[in-house]
């Protein structure tokens, strides 16, 4: 009796989608989690560990971020310039202002296993601040990002 093998993808067997989400359909951080699924490739079948099987994901709306509560000023990003007494931070509001992709960035490269398939991965992620993207030649699929209780 033959036991089942695992299948194990190979990188030429990956086939690659492009997908849009709205970031103002849900919270910072239920858009970030389905963005982060999407770039790892967990909902495929073939889904493999060390092997790249995630789709790209295009990014609309960053302005329009919804967060909850009073997280647009209690958030808090820190950034240290290596001197002594250089810690700098930013608020959400205050990065907001100056660039709202960058928080949808953060977010999703927090949620991302920390391996050498991360920055090939954040690669494939393109995030624009208004409606309008250059992708449409990609054609690609909408999805909607499910909001919680």
């Amino acid at each position: 009796m033959h036991a089942a093998k695992t299948f194990s993808a190979k990188p030429s067997d990956v086939t690659r989608k492009w997908y849009v989400i709205d970031a103002s359909q849900a919270s910072l951080g239920r858009v970030s989690t389905q963005i982060a699924t999407l770039l790892t490739g967990k909902g495929k079948p073939q889904f493999t560990q060390h092997i790249d099987c995630g789709d790209y994901v295009v990014v609309i709306n960053a302005d329009n971020l919804q967060v909850t509560g009073k997280r647009m000023d209690q958030k808090v990003y820190y950034r240290h310039s290596n001197f002594p007494g250089g810690l700098k931070e930013r608020t959400l509001r205050e990065q907001m202002d100056l660039d709202s992709t960058q928080v949808i960035f953060k977010a999703v490269r927090g949620m991302l296993p920390v391996n050498k398939l991360r920055d090939a991965r954040l690669d494939r992620l393109k995030i624009y601040a208004g409606s309008e993207h250059n992708h449409n030649a990609q054609q690609p699929e909408t999805v909607a990002v499910k909001e919680g209780k």
